[in-house]
């Protein structure tokens, strides 16, 4: 069944996402481009927006971050990468936080400068990791490898102080390790008190304790099999299924242990999208095109689309 329903407030709970209002734009929504292009051979992946009118974009290429003006749709080079991939990106208290692929590890890039504050090695590159998704809480920044069963934490202390180093959380319970990606984007429950995470190969949901232990979120029938990016907003969690070129939204119960599949909802400018932000009423989605071989002239965008 088909329903709409208004977002509710998030929660500012134990693990609640904080959340700043986005200041108002001059003009209309529509008055902001609606395609963002992005440099050839580029590779996207991540995007993150915080309250000003920035969206920064992480390559798979070298890990550069590009970062674009909303307004004008005007970009530049903004943090040089390590060579390795920059995937999954959250902005927070002036600070990104960065997935890093294969390379192992978690990196928080100063949003006045550009400089990396602090590199964390979360695993060798050598065992083969694939960090790939992060969500930053309260307390803490979480980040998902879809080659093992473990999240990695980073413990913030007062004034969002950043930590010696990080902490493995092993995920125990009902999620099995498969061939392929496994744990790839995260949020927050709608109480505030988990995490959620979605294992792409199989297209289950799992609710996650703050101590690993995981739940499959009982949807019915339906999955979101290659599920990458998730964004929570109240009770409402959407899903980008990236090769179904599906942004699909899902009604969670408060404590994200059910929920229903209310829409599916497909745009001709989606050409295997990502991750996803939210700026000024709309959806912002890098499109990764991994069905397009990469080449240093290969084109790539970012496309805006409103709201299901």
């Amino acid at each position: 069944m088909l329903r709409r329903t208004l977002a509710n407030a998030f929660c500012l709970t134990a693990l609640a996402v904080t959340v700043t209002a986005a200041p108002a734009v001059a003009g209309p929504s529509t008055a902001l481009p609606r395609t963002i292009t992005l440099p050839s051979g580029f590779q996207p992946e991540g995007i993150a927006i915080g309250a000003k009118p920035y969206a920064y974009f992480g390559s798979r290429a070298d890990g550069d971050i590009y970062r674009v003006d909303l307004r004008t749709g005007a970009g530049a080079t903004f943090s040089e990468g390590p060579g390795t991939a920059s995937l999954g990106l959250k902005v927070d208290d002036g600070r990104l936080f960065v997935a890093g692929g294969a390379g192992g590890d978690a990196r928080i890039i100063d949003l006045r400068t550009g400089a990396v504050l602090k590199s964390y090695p979360l695993r060798p590159p050598a065992d083969g990791p694939f960090i790939n998704d992060v969500i930053v809480t309260r307390d803490a920044a979480w980040f998902t490898d879809s080659r093992s069963l473990t999240l990695f934490k980073l413990p913030l202390g007062r004034h969002g102080r950043l930590p010696a180093a990080a902490v493995a959380v092993p995920l125990t319970g009902d999620i099995a390790l498969q061939t392929g990606n496994n744990a790839n984007g995260i949020t927050t429950t709608p109480d505030g008190r988990g995490l959620i995470i979605v294992q792409s190969n199989t297209g289950y949901l799992f609710r996650v304790s703050p101590s690993g232990v995981t739940s499959r979120i009982d949807i019915g029938d339906e999955t979101v099999v290659n599920g990458d990016g998730l964004w929570r907003r109240g009770r409402d969690l959407y899903v980008v299924q990236n090769r179904l070129n599906v942004i699909t939204k899902i009604e969670l119960n408060r404590r994200g242990t059910t929920g229903e599949v209310i829409s599916r909802t497909g745009n001709p400018a989606f050409d295997v999208p990502t991750t996803i932000a939210e700026y000024h009423k709309r959806f912002y989605l890098p499109n990764a095109r991994f069905t397009t071989p990469p080449t240093p002239a290969t084109t790539y965008d970012a496309v805006a689309v409103p709201i299901p």
